[in-house]
C-alpha cells in the first residue's frame, strides 16, 4: 500500500451514523473520507466523480440499496473497493453483499471495533468477514454439496429490483422514467414482470415483499 491514504466514500442515510462513522475513520492517519453520500444512487455519483479508493456503503437506503450501487459500482468503478456496513446479521444479506462484488461486511454494532481493520483488509486485497458470517459460508457450503447443485440464483434482473423499490417507494411510472432514464412504457413492462415473476397481484404485495427482502426499510 502507497504512504498516501485511502480515500474513502462514505454512504448512509442517516447523518449521525455517518457523522460517528466518519469520527472513526478520520482518527486513523492511514484512512481518509473524501465524500459523503445519503443513499444509494448519491453514492453511485459520487464514486463516478471522486473514484474513490474504497466505498462503505450502508444495505437499506432510499432510491437504491446498498448492495444495488455496489452491484453498479462494481461494473462502473470496478477499481474502488466496497465494504458493507450494516446492521442486520442476516445470511442472505451477507451473500448477496458478496454476489454484489463487496470484499467485506461490518455490523455496526461494532463497528468502532471492526471497520478500520476491515478496511485495511480490503485494501489489502482480504476479504472480512464478521465471526458468524464464517459460519454461515461454512454453512451454505455444505448444504449445497448436500443438495448437489450450485444454488438458486437471483429471480429478479437488476432492473427489475431497482423498479420494485421504487414502485415500494411511492414512485409513479413517471417518475421511475425520469429517475431511471427509460421510458414511462418500459417502465410499466418492467412492473408487470416482476408482478408476475413474483407471482403478486398489486403494489401493497409488492410493497409487502420488498419490505420482507430489506429492499425498502419500515
Amino acid at each position: 500500500m502507497s504512504d498516501s491514504p485511502t480515500r474513502i466514500l462514505l454512504a448512509d442515510d442517516h447523518a449521525l451514523v455517518r457523522r460517528g462513522v466518519r469520527l472513526i475513520l478520520d482518527a486513523e492517519p492511514d484512512l481518509t473520507v473524501l465524500a459523503e453520500a445519503d443513499d444509494g444512487a448519491e453514492a453511485v455519483t459520487r464514486a463516478r466523480e471522486h473514484r474513490p479508493d474504497l466505498a462503505v456503503l450502508d444495505i437499506a437506503m432510499p432510491r437504491l440499496t446498498g448492495l444495488q450501487a455496489a452491484r453498479e459500482l462494481s461494473r462502473t468503478c470496478p477499481e474502488t473497493r466496497i465494504l458493507i456496513l450494516t446492521m442486520y446479521d442476516n445470511e442472505q444479506y451477507f451473500f448477496e453483499a458478496l454476489g454484489s462484488g463487496a470484499s467485506g461486511y461490518v455490523l455496526k454494532s461494532v463497528a468502532d471495533r471492526d471497520l478500520v481493520e476491515a478496511c485495511r483488509a480490503t485494501m489489502r486485497g482480504e476479504p472480512f468477514l464478521y465471526p458468524g458470517a464464517v459460519d454461515a459460508l461454512i454453512g451454505d457450503h455444505l448444504d449445497r454439496v448436500r443438495e448437489g447443485g450450485t444454488g438458486s440464483s437471483r429471480t429478479l434482473t437488476d432492473r427489475e429490483e431497482e423498479i420494485l423499490k421504487l414502485v415500494a417507494e411511492g414512485h409513479t411510472s413517471q417518475q421511475i422514467a425520469d429517475l431511471l432514464v427509460i421510458s414511462p412504457k418500459t417502465a410499466e413492462r418492467h412492473r408487470a414482470n416482476v408482478l408476475q415473476k413474483l407471482g403478486l397481484k398489486d403494489r401493497l404485495e409488492l410493497t409487502r415483499y420488498a419490505l420482507r427482502v430489506g429492499l425498502i426499510e419500515p
